[in-house]
C-alpha cells in the first residue's frame, strides 16, 4: 500500500541532536524507524536481545542503544550510547515531530464536496478533512470523521460515529459503528517529576476483505505501523494497541485485547476476552482459547488455553 506522511516533519542535522557525537554536518536526518526498516540517513533504536538478528543486519545510520547492546550492532552505523533508550528515542522523535505527542483536533474539517467524491455515499453530519482519498462506490455513515490524508480503498462501507485518523484502507473493508482508528496509543516514559509522552509518528494499515464490529478500538503505530492483513474479521470491542500486526485470514472474538508489539501470524483464531502480552510472536494456524492470557510466544498450528495459555492437551491435564 502507498506510504503516506500524516505528521509534519523537520528536517534536522544529525549533530545538532546528537552534538556529542561525531557525525558529518552535512548529515540530514530522513526519518526515525525501526532496525527491520531504516536506512543509511534514518535513526533507529535497540532495546532488547529479543531483537538481535534484526540489528546486526540493520541499514540504519544512527543508533540509540545501551553499552551491553551495542556489540550486536553493525561497526559502520554511528551509535549512541544510553542509560534509557526508549526516553532518549522520544526526546529526537518530539524534535523531529514535533506534533506527534498529542491528538490535535482536524481543524481542516469540512462537510463533503459531492463534486469531489461523485462515486461516494454520504449519511447525514459527515466531516472530511484535507487530502482524504475515497474510493469508488464506498459508503460513510452519520456523524462519521475522516481526518486528513486518510485512504480509503474501493467498494469500502466505514459505519456510523466513526472516527478514522493515520490510516490507510484497502478494498472492500467494513468498519461498522462507533470503531475508532488511528489515534495515538498508550505510550510514555515514567518519570519522577512528569512523565513523558511519547510520539507516535506511525499509521494503520488495514488489508482488503477486512471486517471490524462495532466499538473497536485500533491504535496507530508509534515508530512501525499497526498493520491488520487481508480477509481478517474483528468482533465487537477488539482494541489493538501500536505496533501490531495480525496476519491474513485471522478470526478475533468479542473483547480480545493486544498489548503493543505483538505479532500474530496467518490463519489464527482467538476467543472471546483472550489477552495477548506486547512484543510476542505467535505463529501461522493458531487458535488460542476465550479468557486466555498469552505471555510467551506460541510456534505454529498450536491449539492453547488457560493463563497463563498452554498446549490444550496441558491445560485439560490441569482440570
Amino acid at each position: 500500500m502507498k506510504s503516506v506522511l500524516f505528521f509534519p516533519k523537520k528536517k534536522i542535522k544529525a549533530q545538532k541532536i546528537f552534538n556529542n557525537l561525531k557525525i558529518n554536518k552535512n548529515f540530514i536526518i530522513d526519518d526515525v524507524k525501526p532496525l527491520h526498516s531504516a536506512k543509511k540517513n534514518d535513526v533507529t533504536f535497540f532495546d532488547s536481545l529479543k531483537y538481535k538478528s534484526t540489528a546486526q543486519n540493520t541499514k540504519a545510520g544512527i543508533c540509540i542503544t545501551t553499552e551491553k547492546l551495542k556489540s550486536h550492532l553493525p561497526k559502520n552505523i554511528i551509535i549512541m550510547p544510553v542509560k534509557n533508550v526508549l526516553f532518549e528515542l522520544a526526546k529526537v522523535l518530539k524534535q523531529i515531530y514535533p506534533t506527534a505527542d498529542i491528538d490535535y483536533p482536524d481543524l481542516s474539517l469540512k462537510k463533503p464536496n459531492k463534486n469531489k467524491f461523485p462515486h461516494v455515499n454520504f449519511g447525514n453530519n459527515v466531516l472530511i478533512g484535507k487530502n482524504v482519498k475515497l474510493g469508488k462506490n464506498s459508503l460513510i455513515g452519520a456523524n462519521t470523521i475522516i481526518q486528513s490524508n486518510v485512504l480509503i480503498g474501493d467498494h469500502c462501507i466505514i459505519g456510523s460515529n466513526v472516527i478514522i485518523k493515520n490510516a490507510i484502507l484497502g478494498n472492500r473493508v467494513v468498519i461498522q459503528d462507533n470503531c475508532k482508528i488511528g489515534q495515538k496509543g498508550f505510550g510514555f516514559i515514567p518519570n519522577n517529576k512528569k512523565n513523558i509522552k511519547f510520539p507516535h509518528i506511525g499509521s494503520v494499515v488495514i488489508g482488503d476483505d477486512v471486517e471490524i464490529s462495532t466499538g473497536c478500538t485500533i491504535d496507530r503505530g508509534s515508530i512501525d505501523d499497526t498493520v491488520i492483513g487481508k480477509n481478517t474479521y474483528l468482533d465487537n470491542q477488539v482494541h489493538i494497541a501500536h505496533n501490531v500486526q495480525i496476519g491474513a485470514n485471522c478470526m478475533i472474538a468479542g473483547q480480545v485485547g493486544f498489548a503493543g508489539s505483538a505479532k500474530i501470524g496467518n490463519n489464527v483464531s482467538i476467543g472471546g476476552q483472550a489477552g495477548i502480552s506486547g512484543h510476542l510472536k505467535v505463529g501461522d494456524n493458531v487458535k488460542i482459547g476465550g479468557g486466555s492470557g498469552v505471555v510467551n510466544d506460541i510456534e505454529n498450528n498450536q491449539i492453547v488455553m488457560g493463563y497463563p495459555a498452554v498446549s490444550l492437551r496441558d491445560f485439560l491435564k490441569k482440570k
